[in-house]
């Protein structure tokens, strides 16, 4: 089959499954991700992208592996992903790219949507145009007929959006990118979607007072109670959380609620750099309301890792984790049941977090991340605590002509 798409030329091969792009001056082939040795290919391209980056965190293998393996992603059960590497006409590494469908969000929006991610590629429009078609078509096939990227096939705390201001060490989980690929994905035809705002506080820096008095007020209140995470406890945490999550976020636009075993993974990524004191819940007479869920900095250790997690790894974890080198926080996520917002309930949670985090004398920064343009309470909420402008990611979209 052939298929034009602007100036480009391309021939499909379903025998080989590699797609192959001619121009004048350049071959490129493009080969789906279906064994050991493609595998190990598509792990290799962020390296060779980055190798003169010296803010780049290069990410754990097995973290993006598990992303495409059933075994370990539970989205698999309710959808589908695949992936290709892009090599030049010498054999060498350029580029790489996935596409997923999220059965689960996929209808809700007034084009069927499909989603794009783990994109990465050399300063080559042509290289890029390519990877997008690649997966432009894929989801066509399956009924797509728009095209949300770069994000996650996963929960939207990691690996979503485009980083397209502060251009600065990344966070564990979030997306990080050179500025270059910002004009691939506009020249290509995405749009903005919505704009994802992440904001920074200073950890040696008290709580405007209006803040903590709002706060300590809450605290005291009868019937207000507070916990932080417990392991042993886990499932009945779980069950609060889900509880929150779907009462505060339902009335978001293509909302779909969370369950146990999205909850279960999460947990079970979080679990190695867990710090049960940065998890609270907030309670009202025993009813779960309000929760904030913060995670040290792993990324800070991970860049002394190449990307592995053997044993020597493991150890090196353990000796940087002790030696105190996690001192930033990330905020994942918080929420309040519609009922309790405007409580000051996100006040007082931070300041349970101010209670625990400041005499320890360690940690020094906080990274609230991150925050949709569409949301403004909590955007209200970050203004009140006093946080100054961090990074902004985009998620862009693409409707298909038809």
């Amino acid at each position: 089959m052939v298929i034009f798409d602007k100036s480009l030329f391309f021939s499909l091969s379903h025998k080989s499954n590699f797609i192959f792009l001619a121009t004048q001056k350049l071959t490129m082939q493009i080969t789906e991700v279906k064994d050991t040795k493609t595998r190990k290919e598509f792990l290799a391209v962020a390296p060779i992208i980055y190798k003169n980056d010296p803010v780049w965190v290069q990410p754990l293998d097995n973290d993006i592996e598990s992303i495409f393996d059933p075994k370990f992603n539970n989205f698999h059960s309710f959808g589908e992903a695949t992936r290709w590497v892009l090599k030049n006409d010498q054999g060498e590494l350029i580029g790489r790219v996935a596409a997923f469908i999220n059965k689960k969000k996929a209808y809700h929006y007034e084009q069927p949507t499909g989603g794009m991610g783990f994109f990465e590629c050399i300063d080559d429009e042509k290289a890029a145009f390519l990877l997008f078609d690649t997966c432009k078509k894929w989801l066509f096939e399956r009924g797509m007929k728009a095209m949300d990227g770069p994000i996650n096939f996963g929960e939207n705390d990691a690996y979503w959006g485009l980083l397209i201001e502060g251009f600065i060490h990344p966070s564990f989980g979030m997306q990080y990118n050179p500025p270059y690929y910002q004009k691939f994905f506009e020249n290509y035809g995405f749009s903005q979607a919505y704009q994802q705002l992440t904001n920074m506080l200073a950890v040696k820096n008290d709580l405007p007072k209006r803040v903590e008095k709002i706060a300590d007020w809450v605290i005291n209140k009868p019937g207000y109670s507070f916990e932080h995470l417990s392991v042993a406890k886990f499932d009945k945490f779980a069950a609060d959380f889900e509880e929150i999550y779907n009462d505060a976020w339902c009335d978001f636009e293509n909302f779909v609620p969370i369950t146990k075993e999205i909850l279960l993974d999460s947990f079970r990524k979080m679990k190695p750099i867990m710090d049960e004191h940065l998890i609270w819940f907030a309670y009202i007479n025993g009813e779960p309301v309000s929760f904030i869920i913060c995670l040290p900095d792993a990324n800070q250790i991970i860049k002394y890792l190449g990307g592995k997690m053997n044993l020597w790894s493991k150890l090196k974890f353990v000796y940087y984790k002790w030696q105190g080198k996690m001192d930033r926080i990330r905020v994942v996520v918080m929420g309040t049941k519609q009922a309790y917002q405007n409580h000051g309930l996100e006040s007082a949670l931070f300041r349970k977090l101010q209670h625990y985090v400041m005499p320890q004398n360690h940690y020094t920064a906080v990274e609230l991340s991150w925050v949709g343009d569409f949301n403004t309470k909590m955007q209200a909420v970050h203004a009140a605590l006093g946080a100054t402008k961090g990074k902004v990611h985009a998620t862009y979209r693409i409707i298909f002509p038809d």
